[in-house]
This record gives C-alpha cells, sequence and structure tokens, in this order.
C-alpha cells in the first residue's frame, strides 16, 4: 500500500513559530553533526546550538540528543521532522506564488542597521513611478537574504557577512572606523588613538558572523599575527555590544557613521589611525537582469554617495 501523503502543516494559533528555525534544524537533521551544520549554513556552531535551543523551547520539547559521535534525532525530533519538511516547502511555495502574482517591474531594497537609503529609494520611484519599489531592514547577519532573493539589492557596510560569489559590490564611499569604548575609559576624549593604544583591551566579538567579517572588526590578528583579546562574551546584536562597552567589560570597533552610540551618553568613540575604512556599497546579484536593479545602482551613486 502506497504511503499516505503527509497532511498540510498547520500551525497552532498560540505558536509563532520562526521558519529560519525548523530550516535551521532540517539542516542539523539531516547532517547529525552540528559542525557539519553550521558549515553548511554558514553561522558560527555556538550560535546555532542556541538558535536549535530556541526552537525547542518554543516546542517545549528536546529534537536531539548529544551522543558521543554527533547527534541524533530524539522520538519528537523524528516526528517533527518530516513535518518540518513539508512546513519549509510549503512556505517555499507560497513566496513563489505570491511572487508570480505580483506586478511585473518590482524591486525590493535591503538595508541593514543604522543606514539610510530614503533618498535614492525616492529618486528610484521618482524615475520609475509606475514600479512596486519596496524596501526592507535588515540586522547584519540577514544579508543572506540577497543570494536567498529575499531582497533585489542591499546596501551594506563592507566587508560582507556573507561569501560574495555571484554577487555584484557597487561600493558609494569610505567610511572611516573608530573606537567605542565607555565615557570613563581613559582613552576617552582624545583626538585619535592607533592600535596600540588599546592593544591589549579585550575587543566584543558578535556571534553567529563569518571569519573574514569578524577579523574586521576586531582587527584580527594583528601585524604581528596574534589574535586580538576577546571579550568576556559573544553578543548577537548591535545594541548588546553597546552595553558591553558601556558595562567597561570590552571595547569595539564601530564604523564612523553610525550614530546608534551617540544617542548614549555614557560612551564616547575616538577615530583610530593607521587602519582602513569599512565601505558603503550597494550589493546586488551579478547578472541580474531586472532593470530596477540597475536603476536603483544609480540612484544609490546619485544620492547616497560621498
Amino acid at each position: 500500500m502506497d504511503d499516505e501523503p503527509l497532511p498540510t502543516p498547520a500551525v497552532s494559533p498560540g505558536l509563532d513559530l520562526d521558519l529560519r528555525l525548523v530550516r535551521y534544524f532540517t539542516v542539523v537533521a539531516e547532517h547529525l553533526n552540528f559542525a557539519r551544520a553550521a558549515a553548511a549554513l554558514h553561522v558560527a556552531q555556538p550560535s546555532l546550538s542556541r538558535q536549535i535551543q530556541r526552537l525547542e523551547d518554543a516546542l517545549g520539547v528536546r529534537l536531539l540528543e548529544r551522543t558521543t559521535q554527533g547527534s541524533r534525532l530524539s522520538a519528537a525530533g523524528a516526528a517533527f521532522l518530516p513535518r518540518a519538511q513539508a512546513l519549509l516547502h510549503t512556505a517555499d511555495q507560497a513566496v513563489l506564488a505570491a511572487r508570480a502574482a505580483a506586478p511585473p517591474r518590482t524591486i525590493t531594497i535591503g538595508y541593514v542597521e543604522d543606514l539610510v537609503i530614503t533618498p535614492a529609494v525616492r529618486d528610484l520611484r521618482r524615475r520609475h513611478p509606475d514600479a512596486h519599489v519596496r524596501t526592507r531592514h535588515l540586522d547584519s547577519d540577514e544579508a543572506g537574504a540577497l543570494p536567498g532573493r529575499q531582497v533585489d539589492a542591499l546596501v551594506t557596510r563592507t566587508p560582507l557577512p556573507i561569501p560574495d560569489d555571484g554577487l555584484e559590490v557597487t561600493v558609494l564611499y569610505d567610511e572611516p572606523r573608530v573606537l567605542l569604548v565607555p565615557a570613563s575609559h581613559p582613552l576617552a576624549g582624545k583626538e585619535s588613538v592607533s592600535p596600540d593604544d588599546f592593544a591589549r583591551e579585550p575587543l566584543v566579538a558578535c556571534a553567529g558572523m563569518a571569519a573574514a567579517w569578524t577579523g574586521f572588526w576586531r582587527l584580527a590578528p594583528r601585524p604581528d599575527g596574534a589574535p586580538a583579546p576577546l571579550g568576556p562574551m559573544l553578543v548577537d546584536t548591535f545594541e548588546d555590544k553597546l552595553e558591553v562597552v558601556a558595562d567597561g567589560r570590552a571595547v569595539a570597533i564601530v564604523p564612523a557613521g553610525d550614530r546608534r552610540s551617540t544617542l548614549r551618553d555614557d560612551l564616547a568613540t575616538i577615530p583610530v589611525d593607521g587602519i582602513e575604512p569599512c565601505q558603503v556599497a550597494v550589493v546586488t546579484r551579478a547578472g541580474d537582469r531586472n532593470p530596477l536593479v540597475a536603476g536603483f545602482r544609480e540612484s544609490a551613486r546619485n544620492c547616497l554617495a560621498r
């Protein structure tokens, strides 16, 4: 007898199920090894473990059991896996159906953290009044929305926290990096500092980011090949980073143009001499033939470049 197809998965009205966590679980279930799954997902292993824990907490069951050889599915995990896969397939089909019904001239523009893209979006809408132009704010660790086709263009800082294979990067301007310290720090108030001035200071690290991105923002490795001193904890968000620095537990390197730290009187920024700047750029998928993508790139150069 043929197996009956699984019923279309339904989520309890009282459960807010994060599909990203469900996708992470299916990849871990495929590899049954957190290290290999983290590499496949391009995330740090500790971050992946925390995300799986979040899913288990939301469901109220343990999905995976650790073993000396790796991991294995619990009874609940084995029951959840096929329905999780069906749920993701249904979500993908819903996205495709929505996009197929969308107006033919559409573009979704992503932008990260504190960057402002309003002038370029306004210019694109003025030049293409019949187009459907949408914007989407992303955290830095959501840059994968571009290769994943959730957005068609992305305004972000380099280096990218994701592999740049198949992406086209248009640099808009250079942006210096500055040292972020507590307002009471001995270096606060100086006109500028060099990396030697804070060589022994622990620096905040963000969880789940690519090694090239993390190394750039932590000035690691140092010129002598030594690793940058690691702060007492990993953080998930920029706001968490501000809190760790304000509490005096670490310092951080941040973009000079990021104004979020200026909203707090317990923090200070100092220009850093002798380090290369980051860059603000428009990133698109290479070979994208959507004319609005090229149009936005032009608007960004005209309205956002410094």
